[in-house]
């Protein structure tokens, strides 16, 4: 016999549906009609549900532009190789993974650090206290995602093996219901998702706060430096109006977002607590930090050889971002 299930729990599973939706596909939408002959090519854009382009597009802020849906930082670098897009927003382990496989990027901005945006999340009642009791467990995550980073900062600081756990390498839509399930004993995910996730009998093992600064980083091709300077810069002065005018107004973000999200107001409010940050320009600090999370996948063979990620830094739209 079955029963219908609670208002609450209904609203979370359509909201997880939803972002599973878009799990795996990429969903182009433009707020311009198509090229004319003669016409300048409109500005393509690569984001991801919650991050920072979100609102832009939500707040439909930026004409003449269009968007692609990417379920994940790695599935938009991706993009970026197919020629799909001429910039997006990844987290900070995609651009080095997608260094590692040879395709060709430039950094050209960041945000101010997100560390509770990311976490471990374990079922109570399974008595975990520390991330050492993962020992011999099953953690899941995103291969290549910004988590991935997490990860390699949490086994340094517990003193643990990439062997001293089993890695299930799966996307959000995946993970969810096999952490739902028990069939993994972790679950080491971002925003949304995290927020989705934390339920009753779910606990935050960990965040990244001391580990991983979880940043956001805007990616552009080469060629669209060179053909659309001056549209990325028109777009990035929007990117940096919405984006203050967001924190600014966390109520009414909100409000904007959860529609766009397709996921509850109040698990929107409570994500964008502590994943919303402002904008920062690159610099050789960025840079510098980003080769450090480089050195650390090729330390532990995760990419194939060293990479030079601090030479994909252009500082040119510093100002803008600052």
């Amino acid at each position: 016999m079955s029963h219908p299930l609670p208002q609450g729990r209904r609203r979370v599973l359509a909201g997880i549906a939803a972002l599973a939706l878009a799990a795996g596909s990429l969903v182009a939408c433009s707020s311009a009609d198509d090229a004319k002959p003669g016409a300048e090519a409109p500005l393509r854009i690569g984001y991801q549900r919650f991050g920072g382009l979100s609102l832009v597009k939500a707040k439909d802020a930026a004409p003449g532009t269009t968007w692609s849906l990417f379920e994940s930082g790695p599935a938009l670098t991706e993009g970026l190789k197919a020629d799909a897009i001429d910039i997006g927003q990844t987290g900070e382990a995609p651009p080095v993974f997608a260094a590692a496989g040879k395709i060709d990027f430039r950094i050209i901005g960041t945000s101010q650090p997100v560390p509770k945006g990311e976490a471990v999340l374990v079922k109570t009642a399974k008595g975990f206290k520390t991330f050492a009791d993962l020992k011999g467990k099953t953690v899941a995550l995103n291969k290549g995602s910004n988590v991935n980073w997490l990860l390699v900062k949490l086994l340094e600081k517990y003193q643990l093996k990439l062997t001293d756990i089993n890695i299930k390498y799966l996307k959000p839509a995946e993970a969810r219901p096999a952490f739902d399930n028990d069939q993994v004993d972790a679950w080491i995910i971002w925003d949304p998702y995290f927020a989705l996730a934390e339920q009753p009998g779910v606990s935050i093992l960990e965040d990244a706060t001391g580990l991983a600064s979880n940043r956001e980083y805007l990616l552009v091709s080469p060629q669209a430096l060179k053909n659309k300077p001056n549209q990325i810069r028109e777009f990035l002065k929007q990117y940096r109006t919405i984006t203050d005018w967001g924190i600014a107004n966390p109520t009414e973000r909100a409000a904007v977002l959860a529609p766009e999200l397709k996921i509850p107001l109040d698990t929107t409010t409570r994500a964008l607590s502590r994943s919303a940050q402002p904008l920062a320009p690159v610099t050789p600090e960025i840079g510098a930090e980003l080769q450090a999370i480089a050195d650390g996948f090729t330390t532990l063979a995760l990419i194939p050889e060293k990479i030079d990620i601090a030479g994909r830094i252009d500082g040119q739209f510093a100002e803008i971002l600052r």
